[in-house]
């Protein structure tokens, strides 16, 4: 099927922009070398938005070549100064500023994300992630002077690694590009990053911003494609030098032995099933509105999501229903494009059809359904479902569901809260709620997570790293330890005088 590079697509408000739908190899559009295509489908009303040129193998090793050409030319961005690259990272937030009502309505339009909610604070997350690593640009390759005595000089060198291959997910678009390239470009890497097959037009879109703002050839090359083909093909190549991934943990360890082949650099930010842990004496009505935020934003597509909430057994069945009532006053469902609605479609009819089928497997092992578990349509909309009496074997309480699905039970005290807490593969974040700070420091140092929230949730900023333990992940994404994953350190030694 050949497609146009570009289409006019009319947005519900009416107005009209034009899509990239080519493959961006360096600072160019251009087909797949055999002509795949993907058809992206609006999750709000099942019908196809446009199809996209989808990169296979070939497609990946023209990227790399680029990619590998941008880097170790004569005036290659491996020489690029920091200033420079500083300057070009800002200049790309600020295209992102300009086209933010556009690359919100297309978030809203290829993910479901409610425009006015959630789609407009993913722009702002990109914006603020490109700024904050311009900022970083211009030391991210300074070492330090190690002292060794008078006979000898001793110092490191921080360079990039390279290529570096970057595999994104559909649930925060924009905003995990935004982690993904700010670090790498600002440290001097050049980058193929590729986008979620489910979610591939804003990424697309902001390529064009990305030859707008003036990077050089092959600095930033952007491919739609599938996992299995494209994100395969990335992970194995020879000649590149890190991954980054975000996604699954069943498909972060498919990237790690993919990556082997050449001992690739990895970061993975994979899945969740993080606990949330109420006590008597916390704030109960803040509680209950973190929670409800904790596990109902973005429809629970999200990794980090407080999806086992265990509360104290004197509060266990005042929390249920004041949870469950705000859900029904606070998860309003719609259209995306409605400024009322909080409550989209789930991104895909598979991923409705999987947290529908966590839903049968909670009420045949005995949980309690306390409020929805029903899809809405058209759309692939499912309603915000709370399970009380949940027990640690079942399914639901086991396993990461990434949907608006969360599991109630009690817990007695602070030793149950670390022991319940722990007893998962992932760590990615815990919640605390309590008045009682010495409690609440004591359980953030003995919960086996990435991040612990002490009465908030999912309260993320990009100053402070992100990442997880166990199963949920290998590295740390931003703040300082987002620089540090894409540099490498290299010591040198100078001999000063001393003789054999």
């Amino acid at each position: 099927m050949a497609l146009n590079l570009f289409v006019n697509i009319k947005l519900p408000s009416g107005k009209t922009y034009t899509q990239p739908t080519g493959l961006f190899i360096n600072n160019e559009f251009v087909k797949s070398i055999k002509g795949y295509v993907i058809e992206s489908i609006n999750p709000a009303t099942e019908e196809p938005i446009c199809s996209v040129y989808g990169a296979e193998e070939e497609d990946v090793d023209l990227a790399v070549k680029a990619a590998r050409a941008a880097f170790k030319g004569p005036n290659g961005w491996k020489k690029t100064s920091g200033a420079d690259r500083a300057d070009l990272l800002y200049k790309l937030s600020t295209l992102v500023n300009e086209n933010r009502d556009v690359l919100a309505s297309i978030e809203a339009m290829d993910s479901g994300k409610p425009k006015t909610q959630n789609s407009l604070g993913d722009i702002d997350e990109i914006i603020s992630v490109l700024k904050y690593f311009s900022g970083h640009a211009d030391g991210a390759q300074s070492g330090k002077t190690i002292e060794t005595g008078p006979d000898k000089l001793a110092y490191t060198l921080h360079e990039p690694y390279g290529v570096c291959g970057q595999i994104i997910p559909w649930n925060y678009p924009l905003g995990m590009a935004g982690w993904k390239i700010g670090p790498a470009l600002a440290a001097g890497n050049c980058i193929i990053l590729k986008s979620a097959e489910q979610t591939p037009l804003s990424i697309l879109y902001l390529a064009k911003l990305v030859k707008e703002a003036g990077f050089p050839p092959g600095v930033v090359n952007i491919l739609s494609g599938l996992g299995k083909t494209a994100g395969a093909a990335l992970a194995a190549h020879s000649d590149v030098d890190k991954i980054a991934f975000t996604g699954s943990t069943a498909t972060g360890k498919i990237i790690m032995k993919l990556a082997a082949n050449n001992l690739k650099a990895i970061t993975l930010e994979c899945g969740g099933k993080s606990p949330l842990f109420v006590f008597n004496d916390c704030d109960f009505e803040q509680s209950i509105k973190w929670a409800h935020f904790g596990i109902m934003c973005n429809m629970g597509q999200i990794c980090s999501a407080t999806s086992r909430i265990y509360v104290q057994e004197e509060t266990y069945e005042k929390f249920i229903a004041a949870f469950k009532a705000e859900c029904d006053n606070s998860s309003i469902m719609g259209d995306p494009f409605d400024d009322n609605v909080i409550h989209g479609p789930q991104v895909s009819k598979l991923q409705q059809q999987r947290i529908l089928d966590y839903i049968k497997k909670g009420k045949a092992e005995g949980a309690r359904l306390v409020c929805g578990g029903k899809a809405i349509s058209p759309g692939y909309y499912v309603q915000p479902t709370i399970f009380a009496d949940v027990t640690e074997d079942m399914t639901i309480m086991k396993e990461e569901i990434f949907g608006p699905v969360v599991c109630i039970a009690k817990f007695k005290d602070e030793e149950d809260c670390v022991n319940l807490g722990n007893d998962s593969e992932y760590g990615l974040a815990a919640a605390i709620f309590s008045s009682d700070i010495g409690r609440s420091h004591r359980l953030a140092r003995d919960l086996d997570a990435g991040s612990v929230w002490i009465n908030s949730d999912n309260d993320c900023d990009i100053r402070v790293p992100f990442g997880g333990y166990k199963v949920s992940g290998i590295g740390r994404e931003l703040g300082d330890y987002g620089m540090g994953i894409y540099t490498q350190a290299k010591a040198v030694h100078v001999n000063l005088g001393c003789k054999l």
